[in-house]
This record gives C-alpha cells, structure tokens and sequence, in this order.
C-alpha cells in the first residue's frame, strides 16, 4: 500500500534493485522477503518467519483496507484525519501520526505497517529489522546503522544513521520528493526521522520533507521537526547540502558490510 500521488519523479539507477536496502550491523541475522500486494518488506531476525510476517501483514493491510472502504477520504486527505477510538490499531496508530505531525494519515502507512510486523514478530525472535520501502523499524542488540539513500545527491550513501541504543524498537523512515512515488510538495532527496514510534517517523518525514524545496531550506524545516513531540533526531538531504539535528549520529558508509 502506498501513499497517494499526483506525480511520479524519476526513478534513480539502481533504485528498482532496491538500493538503499543497506542496512549495517552485526552478523548473525537471517534475511528474507515477503511481499504482499504493494507492501515489499525486508525482514531480519534470529530465525525465519516468513509465514508469520506474511499472516501479520495481509492482517494489517485488510484493516486498512477495510477502513478505506468505509471511509474513501481517508485514502486520499493530506490533512490530519479525526481521531476515531473504534478503529484498528493499525489505522489508530496511522491517525494519531498524522495529526502529531500535520500530515494525511497515509503519510505514516509505510512506517505504521513496519512497526506493527516488528513488533509482532518480536514475540518470536530477540532481534528483528523490518525495512517497508525505505522505513525502518529496529530492535537489535548492536549498535545499528541505516544507510542514507538520497538519489542522485552526491551524499547519497556516503554517510549512515547510526542508533546506539534500539531500546523496545524504533523507526528510522525516510521520505522524499526525487525517490520513489510517495507524495511529497518538496524536493528533499531524503529526510529521516528516528522516533521510537515509527509511524510517526514516517508522518514526520513525510511534513519536513514537504518544506524543503532549495539547499537553503533545510535549517527551517529541521526547525519545524524538532517541534513535533516523540521525534528523536532528523537528518535531511537535498543537493549537496545537509543538515541534522538531535538523537543521530552519522557515520561513513566506506567500508560498511551488511
């Protein structure tokens, strides 16, 4: 499920080969895949749980689902949606994201459903990577280092976010308006968010990412996302500039095995 979009930018090279699936820490992981309609994840745990994850996510997608087709706007709105105690966790979750952060609920779909399947599937693994479409959700025991992926900017998988402490999980989500085909009114090659929710980092990704049309407008819209609660650190991209603020630590990526 993605979010909806008026526009599609170019594609950059090697982006259908799925990039800035670079995810560095500690070995000992088993990888795999598990697509379900428009939902691609990249999963790592201490074992393979492919039959669960797949059983969470056609759980979650049909709640979402289902809410679409009682309420069609909900799809569709790039404002924040009225909270609604009846419906799915899920769609609760993507709810209050979007109106923590200013954005349409389906800003957080992406990051809402790697969250909800980590979190699930850490019932059965002490250790789980959850990537949906370049946002993340982590709970390792290492120190974890998500590569930044920003398209053609020169930056782009030069550096990575480093999380030295997971704690219950957190989200690491990136938005942008050159990558991909999210909807974004911005021209960010990347803005990542880590927040231990990841919804909201990926509603908050989605707000900053919106701001940012020039180099120069990276320092205002880091200013507006430190004011969203629950967000933890911003690390955003566009052209040759960068800027970041709070809970992140960038390293370089030379040298980096996954």
């Amino acid at each position: 499920m993605t979010q909806p979009s008026h526009r599609h930018p170019p594609t950059p090279a090697g982006h259908g080969r799925r990039t800035y699936r670079q995810l560095v820490f500690g070995a000992g992981l088993t990888s795999f895949e598990v697509v379900c309609q428009q939902t691609d994840l990249l999963v790592r745990a201490d074992r393979p749980l492919e039959a669960q994850t797949r059983e969470r996510v056609l759980e979650l997608r049909g709640q979402i689902e289902g809410y679409i087709r009682r309420y069609p706007d909900f799809a569709t709105t790039l404002v924040p949606w009225r909270a609604d105690a009846l419906a799915p966790e899920i769609v609760r979750n993507m709810i209050r994201a979007g109106n923590a952060a200013g954005v349409g609920p389906m800003a957080a779909v992406a990051g809402a459903i790697a969250g909800s399947v980590g979190r699930h599937l850490l019932e059965h693994s002490r250790q789980v990577v959850v990537e949906n479409g370049g946002d993340i959700f982590l709970k390792t025991d290492r120190p974890a280092i998500a590569g930044l992926y920003a398209g053609h900017s020169p930056l782009s998988m030069k550096f990575g976010i480093q999380v030295a402490e997971t704690g219950d999980g957190v989200g690491v989500c990136t938005s942008s308006g050159t990558v991909g085909h999210s909807l974004s009114t911005g021209r960010a090659d990347a803005v990542c968010v880590v927040a231990h929710s990841c919804a909201l980092a990926d509603a908050a990704a989605t707000a900053i990412a919106n701001r940012i049309n020039a180099p120069d407008e990276i320092a205002s819209a880091i200013s507006i996302g430190r004011s969203i609660v629950g967000v933890l650190g911003i690390v955003a991209v566009c052209g040759r500039e960068m800027g970041a603020w709070g809970q992140v630590e960038l390293v370089p990526m030379q040298g980096k095995k996954g």
